[in-house]
């Protein structure tokens, strides 16, 4: 498994990088727009200034637009969050970068780019990885440009490809089977930042490296699994981009389902890429289609006793249609048809314009037979905290200190911050590109998991978009619609409101 090391092991990476000797240039496709300079190269940035890239590697951008390596700079440099002390190091960095414009659905163009490439391919052997940072609707023609006119000839070419995938089965398959004529799946990088998030992570270790959760996992002790992403910003300005996707392919298909799975997956062979994917792929395929009755979707509008962006909904942006009903909110109940999660519920939500950003997955166990504390116990909770704050936690009865014999809720706190002292912990677009260079593909999803997921969400989709349905409004800044608590209750979820977990770095 390839992933940033911690300090104790930066030496070790930095004495196996040295000994990668083949020249590696980095093509980012799309170098001009947001995603570029807000985290492409801010990433580029810190692997380089960390020295967590191989000892030869070039960067070249490429777009359509006619601008110079010291445009790009001046773009990105404000998110690279660069230090007195790091100019220097700043200037090694742009001198490794280049810059090449041009079309994206045009050979001579291509041609020119493979021309610039070569030029700056100093050693017999050199990789090439070619990075879209692009709107999905010039997917095709630009992986097709770069087989046909830009692979490596002496090493290795990788691609990687950013969400969405598709917009649903159909537009999903045409995709992968177009990638699929192109490139080998070990070539394919399908990118899915959640996966490299910290905690996301941790799930295989807490699961598969500690005894005392193995006998509690399942259908047995277990009542209902929450995975929650909530964000508390909305879409004011970005709108029209978001108008073309909703929640759901924004953020249910892809990073939450992923989460689901890493979750409820069997104990693989090995930490092998393809063994854990295997396991993941079953439980998808024990999922079966969602039905509107089993989601709930809403849609913020803007709430007056707030300031800024947070007094327009969504409808009030110009560049929303007229009467879209995007949904901005969806919290969906999955059931996993297999023998260890059969009726516990998998509760999924999450949202924009919503009272916090907080992303966590929260098992919540059955409540104690033979009760003899008169109604006083809460459930049992295991809290894996995502972001902010990164935390494992376990909610927990024990006595009120005191004369009595009285219950009270506490926890068992593993707080990140707390607990591991100036620490490196590297952003999950660190770990994903180190990946690639790596040839690491375990964070990363495979096309039979990409089919599986839209599988799952595809009917919801059309039956929603097909018939009309309203969204339900909510105010921003609040948790969404009541509606979803209803759902979740309804599902077996018991929210106590008695004890809330507070971050002890704070």
């Amino acid at each position: 498994m390839a992933s940033l090391p911690t300090s104790e092991s930066t030496p070790d990476l930095k004495k196996y990088l040295a000994t990668k000797k083949n020249l590696k240039i980095v093509v980012l496709l799309g170098a001009s727009g947001d995603l570029a300079k807000k985290k492409i190269y801010p990433t580029f940035w810190q692997l380089y200034k960390n020295g967590f890239l191989p000892p030869h590697v070039v960067f070249v951008g490429y777009a359509r637009s006619k601008m110079t390596v010291a445009d790009l700079r001046k773009r990105a440099e404000p998110y690279m969050k660069v230090k007195e002390d790091e100019k220097e190091k700043l200037e090694e960095f742009f001198k490794i970068n280049h810059y090449v414009s041009g079309a994206y659905d045009s050979p001579a163009a291509f041609e020119n780019l493979n021309t610039e490439i070569t030029k700056l391919e100093t050693t017999n052997e050199c990789d090439r990885i070619f990075y879209l940072a692009l709107p999905p609707s010039v997917f095709i023609p630009v992986t097709q440009m770069v087989k046909d006119h830009c692979e490596s000839k002496t090493g290795w070419t990788r691609i990687v490809v950013e969400k969405p995938f598709g917009r649903d089965s159909d537009t999903s398959l045409v995709l992968s089977n177009h990638l699929s004529k192109l490139f080998t799946e070990d070539q394919i990088y399908r990118i899915d930042h959640y996966l490299g998030k910290e905690m996301v992570q941790n799930l295989m270790v807490l699961r598969f490296a500690n005894r005392i959760f193995s006998p509690l996992w399942n259908r047995d002790n277990i009542k209902c699994v929450f995975v929650t992403f909530k964000e508390d910003i909305g879409t004011y300005g970005r709108g029209g981009y978001y108008d073309d996707f909703g929640v759901i392919r924004d953020i249910m298909q892809n990073h939450i389902i992923q989460v689901l799975c890493l979750t409820a997956m069997e104990k693989p062979a090995t930490k092998d890429a393809d063994d854990i994917r295997n396991e993941k792929l079953k439980v998808l395929k024990c999922i079966k289609p969602l039905k509107l009755d089993d989601i709930v979707l809403g849609q913020y509008i803007g709430n007056s006793d707030m300031d800024g962006d947070a007094k327009f909904g969504y409808a009030d942006d110009k560049t929303v249609p007229a009467g879209s009903k995007t949904p901005t909110f969806a919290c969906a109940a999955i059931n996993i048809c297999n023998e260890r999660w059969d009726g516990v519920p998998f509760i999924l939500k999450c949202g924009k314009a919503l009272n916090e950003k907080k992303g966590e997955i929260r098992v919540q166990f059955k409540d104690v037979p033979g009760d003899i504390f008169d109604g006083q116990t809460v459930r049992n909770e295991l809290v894996i905290r995502v972001q902010p704050d990164e935390a494992v936690y376990c909610k927990m009865m024990t006595k009120k200190p005191g004369m009595f014999i009285d219950p009270v809720e506490t926890e068992l706190d593993l707080t990140y911050s707390a607990r591991y002292k100036n620490v490196y912990m590297p952003d999950a677009y660190d770990r994903l590109l180190l990946d690639v260079f790596f040839g690491t593909q375990l964070n990363f999803v495979r096309s039979d998991e990409l089919a599986e997921a839209w599988r799952i969400f595809t009917p919801i989709l059309h039956e929603y978009e097909k018939n009309g349905h309203e969204p339900i409004k909510y105010k921003f800044g609040t948790r969404g619609p009541e509606e979803a608590d209803e759902l979740a209750k309804r599902y077996g979820y018991i929210y106590s409101g008695t004890y809330k977990w507070v971050s002890t770095h704070k």
